[in-house]
């Protein structure tokens, strides 16, 4: 952390800092992955060493400071509550503390500081890389230097619960892939939550993210409260078929019906250009264009490196929208958090 970021917090540049830190990166995840509403999510890095995600780093609070405390850095800082209780982070926070507290753990005072690295409202699972990045830095904080530390499977079920303030609904199919790492499919059995499949790491995945902001309530509310039996059938059809090609490693079994006929049909109109630059890149030889999570980035699956980079020029001439837009040429990041 810089000295202009200490200023900007709660903290002097006189005061003299605690040694004891931990940083934790939680990666961009394509939540659905088109086929799997809510049960499918694929953690994803930019090939060039760019981290696409969220850092936080958990800093022992400095001796005679009362209490913890929250800075926010980072590009997309400013598109978050300025109230450190209306912030994601803080509230796990409270979460982590307050199991420790039921495992008679002593809580410690700490300063977080975020870097939101991950534009919000871009289906890239922003809240989930913050999420993430909070619990999973908290508990190697406490792994480190408190000689404690929970369980993989207890640290997951708690960013659900933060997912779940967030969205209104738990689904675990953004923080999951971004903490485990990998493709996931959320299973219904609270103990085993998710069970990675063996996905297609020789492709590429081009993320373009346009620029725009689409909350995922606003995407959630403009779906249909029923559907149709040929839906359900054709979506039980084609996940079925997905996950199979997947253990089969069945590349173009598995991109064929890489359709999504819940989500999709009613959030295109949410999202500008995205269906000229679907027809566009499948006309072209994509595997399969579907938008990430509730949009608007668009992801695109390809076979080699050289198509994703014409891919990803196409995207940036004609997809992007505003400055704050950009392209990511991506594989699958099969780690998922991890410490810096």
């Amino acid at each position: 952390m810089t000295t202009n970021q200490v200023a900007s917090g709660e903290f002097s540049t006189n005061e003299v800092r605690d040694k004891k830190t931990v940083s934790v990166f939680a990666p961009a995840s394509i939540g659905n992955v088109s086929v799997g509403f809510d049960v499918l999510g694929l953690a994803v890095k930019p090939i060039d060493g760019t981290l696409l995600g969220d850092v936080v780093t958990i800093e022992r609070a400095v001796e005679g400071v009362q209490g913890d405390s929250l800075v926010v850095v980072g590009a997309f800082a400013n598109k978050l509550p300025k109230a450190k209780e209306d912030n994601i982070v803080w509230s796990c926070l409270q979460l982590f503390n307050q199991a420790l507290l039921a495992e008679n753990q002593t809580a410690v005072p700490v300063q977080m500081i975020l870097d939101k690295k991950m534009p919000v409202g871009s289906g890239l699972g922003s809240s989930a890389c913050s999420v993430v990045a909070a619990l999973a830095g908290l508990n190697a904080f406490y792994a480190k230097y408190q000689n404690f530390s929970f369980d993989e499977k207890t640290v997951l079920k708690m960013t659900g619960q933060m997912e779940a303030q967030i969205s209104g609904s738990l689904h675990y199919d953004n923080v999951a892939p971004c903490y485990l790492g990998g493709l996931q499919l959320m299973v219904p059995d609270n103990e085993v939550i998710s069970r990675v499949l063996p996905g297609f790491n020789d492709c590429y995945y081009v993320m373009a993210y346009p620029g725009i902001e689409v909350s995922t309530k606003a995407a959630r509310d403009v779906l249909p409260t029923s559907y149709s039996r040929a839906d359900v059938i054709s979506y039980g059809q084609n996940l079925a078929t997905f996950v199979d090609a997947c253990h089969r490693q069945d590349k173009a079994q598995a991109f064929s019906v890489l359709t999504d006929v819940v989500a999709e049909p009613y959030r295109i109109n949410l999202l500008p250009k995205y269906q000229q630059a679907y027809d566009h890149l499948m006309a072209e030889g994509a595997h399969a264009v579907g938008i990430s999570g509730s949009g608007p980035t668009l992801f695109c699956v390809c076979d080699n490196e050289q198509q994703a980079q014409g891919h990803a020029l196409w995207l940036k001439e004609n997809y992007l929208q505003t400055d704050f837009g950009f392209v990511h040429v991506c594989q699958v990041d099969e780690t998922g958090a991890v410490e810096i």
